[in-house]
């Protein structure tokens, strides 16, 4: 053959890209508990699918001895390939050159990709195990990352973004992630960080490890950065494919239907006895929320942080919903600053790619006292606010117990653009609870005329039939019937029209 030499130098140059930092490098990575880069971007995509880009790229760096050095790909593998069958784009950071870290080049490596998941509408997902900057390239890493960073902002809300932390994540690298819809994170071996233990020691003098500042279970349930904490790199891998199951593509398409067996119509006679009749007794949402989804399978999100919401996704007759609730067993189902953030930026993602969304309401009220006071409360529930009546997709509330003040405006009420609002005959809706209305109305009087007022306070408005005569519940159904009246209703709804006032984008009390 003619060109027998130059094939086999093209296979010898591929292979040796494909080894990334090489045997050495692989063997330490593997010995440390994590896979390669490859070995990742394959796990994620259906077999076969992925085609990598820009595998010979090579940094053009000459500072402190760099001129010497240069690895096909550096420190990025990236491309495109398919999850159950559909397109999405992936970049990860290859630990083994350089350590991960980002350069000028592998920068526009990943901005390619970026772009190219733009402009076709597909998700992109980004695996992350990096040094952080490149510090030999000094500014021009910096501006790798920015420009990294303003790309994230550009398809926000446009097609999904996913991020794994799958090892190191420090500094300005965090930012990416935190641009993302969703981080998943390696329990004991990954974790992210503005700045590392050293530096807090130097300027804090506090003594932290890695671990406790940044690792999975600080972030999953402590600073709510990640979404997802999972035990191995596999099972965040065949997270992320589960999770894009519920989601589109892209913000112009809807979730994909999914074929279903469950009946639509299946009645759920042990949900009319969850809810205690004492209101003072806790019981656990979820117990009403799964039997409702089909399969009874609920995928919930962030489940570690603020679990007094609860948020998620599930399917009701093969289509995707977005599950937002109160959760009676955990500080009473009350809204605090980091309920309010959970369920209004999760409100606002399913808003972005056409999921509709069903709210199970159970909520006396917000969490009083100076600390939620002092940090901002009143800012932070308005968001809740804010993310429901911006919302235009179909949005259907179920009130099943308490439903008290301005915890029961901000829950999705007809008021604020609920398009179905159903309760159960057990739903109380009042400005608040008959004892503390009682406290304020009858201050002076004595105990027995007290307990007739309570008494009475409960007989008008701990029940729902005030404000269904009023048309602000649409209707009152029996519990185990919840299944066929949510569908019922986003049947209804499936083809809403809704659009906001033009503008260029509002202003959320962040």
């Amino acid at each position: 053959m003619v060109h027998e030499e130059l094939y086999q130098s093209f296979e010898d140059k591929n292979k040796t890209a494909e080894t990334g930092g090489g045997a050495e490098r692989i063997q330490k990575q593997h010995e440390s508990g994590k896979m390669t880069a490859r070995e990742r971007i394959e796990m994620l995509l259906d077999k076969g699918t992925f085609v990598e880009l820009d595998k010979f790229m090579a940094h053009h760096c000459s500072n402190f001895g760099m001129d010497k050095s240069h690895i096909a790909g550096d420190g990025i593998v990236s491309g495109y390939g398919r999850i159950d069958g559909r397109q999405v784009f992936a970049y990860a950071y290859d630990f083994t050159v350089y350590g991960g870290t980002l350069g000028a080049v592998n920068a526009r490596k990943i901005v390619k990709v970026q772009q190219l998941a733009l402009k076709n509408g597909a998700p992109i997902i980004a695996l992350n195990d990096s040094g952080g900057a490149r510090i030999q390239e000094g500014v021009e890493s910096l501006s790798g990352y920015a420009s990294i960073f303003y790309q994230n902002t550009i398809a926000s809300g446009v097609i999904p973004q996913i991020s794994a932390i799958l090892g190191p994540c420090a500094g300005g690298a965090c930012y990416s992630p935190a641009l993302t819809d969703f981080i998943f994170m390696a329990n004991k071996n990954s974790y992210m960080f503005v700045t590392g233990p050293d530096v807090v020691k130097t300027v804090t003098h506090e003594e932290v490890d890695k671990e406790e500042l940044g690792g999975a279970y600080t972030h999953s349930s402590k600073s709510g950065v990640a979404h997802f904490v999972c035990n191995s790199e596999e099972e965040v891998l065949m997270s992320i494919r589960e999770l894009l199951s519920f989601l589109p593509s892209n913000n112009m398409e809807d979730t994909p239907i999914i074929p279903y067996s469950d009946d639509t119509n299946r009645d759920l006679p042990e949900l009319q006895e969850i809810v205690p009749s004492d209101p003072n007794v806790p019981y656990d949402m979820k117990d009403i929320i799964e039997p409702v989804l089909d399969d009874h399978y609920f995928y919930e999100i962030m489940s570690h942080f603020a679990r007094n919401a609860i948020t998620g996704f599930g399917r009701l007759g093969g289509k995707a919903v977005g599950i937002v609730a109160n959760q009676p067993t955990f500080l009473a189902g009350v809204l605090d600053i980091d309920s309010s953030d959970k369920i209004a930026r999760f409100i606002r993602f399913c808003d972005c790619f056409n999921i509709p969304i069903i709210t199970f309401e159970d909520v006396p009220g917000f969490l009083p006292g100076t600390v939620q006071e002092h940090n901002g409360i009143i800012r932070h529930g308005a968001k809740i606010i804010y993310a429901y009546s911006e919302a235009t997709v179909p949005k259907i509330t179920l009130i099943t117990r308490k439903a008290y003040g301005g915890a029961y405006i901000v829950m999705s009420s007809k008021e604020t653009g609920g398009d179905i609002n159903f309760a159960y005959p057990t739903a109380e809706i009042a400005v608040m609870g008959a004892e503390g209305a009682v406290n304020i109305l009858y201050r002076q009087v004595d105990d027995e005329t007290k307990k007739k007022a309570v008494d009475e306070y409960r007989k008008n408005f701990a029940n729902p039939y005030k404000s269904a005569e009023l048309g602000y519940i649409d209707e009152i159904i029996l519990p185990k019937y919840t299944r066929i009246k949510l569908i019922q209703a986003l049947e209804m709804a499936k083809n809403k029209i809704k659009s906001n006032p033009p503008k260029k984008h509002g202003n959320i009390p962040l």
